[in-house]
């Protein structure tokens, strides 16, 4: 596995198992516990800090039992547990479990495997299962701290999607990233109307070099290949989700800055993956994990699947949910493929195919998970006051949703629901009069299908906990139900486009572009973007 950074920030902590004693940064001012360290409380915000011991013991409140082989170590099957300390239960430590009987509720006692100069945290499990201690936040309080409108202008009404594209789309396809942005880039100005003369902003996401096939190498690349001389470019991934870029390209419009602004998400991963697998490509690196990733990698949390399934197994155990809720879901989104000629899984599949699906790591199995795919998509951003003048109907935004009210670090954030979903939903609402019943179709983010079920309920489609009720038999979630969920198959049958595919989809059933899929009389869409990173979603509305 790798190792973590050793930094003068965190040394007692990866040092700490020399002498068998957890320690931990602690605050003077509110007496709490801040993991990972941090020069500063996060509950306080003081500096008076000191390094404290604990007593080593705590109890499993998630856990996930790895079936997937992500490398040579650790050998699977392995036990990944989020550990709510003892000294105090607000605190998590994410580590391997050993010994029988690693669930919920279990209580556990500190270990340290030592790697080189550091000492690894593990637990082991030391009892039987008692009752877990309270939630730090209600998800249904956390649910309710929107912060209101500084103001009655509405930076959302201001721009319009006026253009879409998509690439060819498909699984190692074996086609340069780049060429599949300059596809998609193509068809989204061309759709509008436009030329790329008259694109005078560019923006995407994550830009730059992303490793593990996420990035066609960014901004730089398609400027120099298209050149379209913005006078304002955006590119990063410290923005709200992958919708993060268009909602910057919103703004820049709204500012008076762009007409048009052309934005765009392209992914290679699978062929990115075979590449590795033949050993034309060669996977960089080699040295210490450092933030964020420096206490999750190391301890074999090695796929955003195993935060995300801890969490799951937590909302599972809480609110009394089987793995059929997450069927449900999975389902929904196959048929819905069936009838979408560019989705790359289109094969019908019964609840009996989900449950008895290889598992990846409890409680997903192989149809828990989007599909890695290659493709690109890109819209066109316009000002609202030019959108109707041109060539497609122009689909309005009535409110975006990007404020951060969780925690950001993975496995110190929500533990009932998806981290980042509950903040902007809650800020959705707050910027616009229409509520959930007047959605039409919901095109919510699934990289992994408790994704999906997390923004059902952070948007108020159901009550928390009310989600295997809501999806059960899988017909209020169907085309002709009360809410057509992901109508193109989802992220886990049409593929991983990160976001961007589900926007395509929005604006395609607000313009009745749908064929055998289309919902009718679509008249408001909601969008949502992200996975456990800062998230945001988008509140769509068709041209009257």
């Amino acid at each position: 596995m790798p190792l973590p950074l050793v930094t003068p920030e965190n040394e007692f902590y990866w040092t700490a198992g020399a002498d068998g004693v957890l320690r931990m940064r602690h605050c003077r001012s509110c007496d709490a516990l801040i993991h990972p360290p941090r020069p500063a409380c996060h509950r306080c915000r003081s500096s008076a800090l000191d390094t404290v011991e604990l007593s080593g013991r705590g109890q499993i409140v998630g856990v996930t039992v790895n079936h997937q082989q992500w490398g040579i170590d650790p050998p699977e099957p392995y036990t990944l547990a989020a550990v709510a300390l003892d000294d105090d239960y607000r605190v998590r430590i994410t580590g391997r479990v050993h010994g029988d009987g690693a669930v919920i509720g279990a209580p556990v006692t500190v270990e340290f495997a030592q790697a080189k100069d550091v000492w690894i945290p593990q637990f082991r499990v030391a009892g039987e299962p008692s009752d877990l201690p309270p939630l730090e936040e209600d998800p249904a309080v956390v649910r309710s701290t929107a912060r209101p409108p500084v103001s009655a202008d509405r930076y959302e009404e201001k721009s319009a999607v006026t253009g879409i594209g998509m690439s060819r789309i498909g699984r190692r396809l074996m086609a340069d990233p780049l060429a599949l942005t300059v596809e998609a880039c193509r068809a989204a100005v061309e759709d509008a109307g436009l030329t790329f003369d008259d694109i005078d902003g560019l923006a995407t996401y994550p830009g730059g070099t992303v490793p593990g096939g996420f990035s066609e190498g960014g901004l730089t690349l398609v400027e120099e290949t298209l050149r379209l001389r913005p006078v304002w470019y955006n590119g990063g991934g410290e923005v709200p989700g992958p919708g993060g870029s268009v909602v910057a390209a919103m703004l820049a419009v709204a500012a008076g800055l762009c007409r048009h602004v052309l934005v765009y998400r392209t992914v290679w991963q699978a062929t990115h993956t075979e590449l590795l697998r033949s050993g034309r490509l060669r996977f960089g690196g080699g040295g210490r994990v450092g933030p964020p990733m420096d206490f999750m990698l190391p301890v074999g949390a090695t796929s955003a699947a195993h935060p995300l399934a801890i969490t799951a197994s937590h909302y599972m155990h809480r609110y009394g949910v089987e793995r059929e809720t997450l069927g449900w879901i999975a389902l929904n989104q196959r048929a819905n493929a069936a009838r979408n000629p560019t989705a790359i899984y289109r094969t019908p599949m019964t609840m009996d195919d989900y449950l008895g699906a290889r598992l990846v790591t409890t409680p997903f199995g192989l149809y828990d998970c989007d599909v890695p795919c290659d493709a690109s998509i890109a819209v066109v951003i316009s000002r609202a006051d030019v959108a109707a003048d041109l060539r497609q109907p122009p689909v309005r935004f009535a409110a975006v949703g990007t404020q951060i009210t969780e925690r950001v670090a993975w496995d110190q954030s929500t533990l009932t629901h998806e981290p980042q979903v509950l903040g902007s939903a809650a800020h959705l609402w707050s910027r616009t009069d229409l509520r959930p019943a007047d959605v039409d179709v919901a095109e919510l983010y699934d990289g992994f299908t408790f994704n999906c079920l997390s923004w059902l309920e952070g948007l108020g489609f159901c009550g928390i906990g009310e989600a295997a009720g809501f999806v059960e038999g899988g017909k209020r979630i169907a085309l002709d139900g009360e809410l057509p969920l992901n109508t193109h198959g989802g992220q886990l049958s049409h593929g991983r486009t990160h976001g961007f595919g589900l926007l395509h989809e929005a604006v395609t059933q607000l313009r009745g572009h749908g064929g055998d899929r289309q919902v009718p009389g679509a008249e408001v869409a909601v969008v949502s973007s992200g996975g456990l990173t800062p998230s945001s979603c988008m509140l769509l509305v068709k041209e009257r």
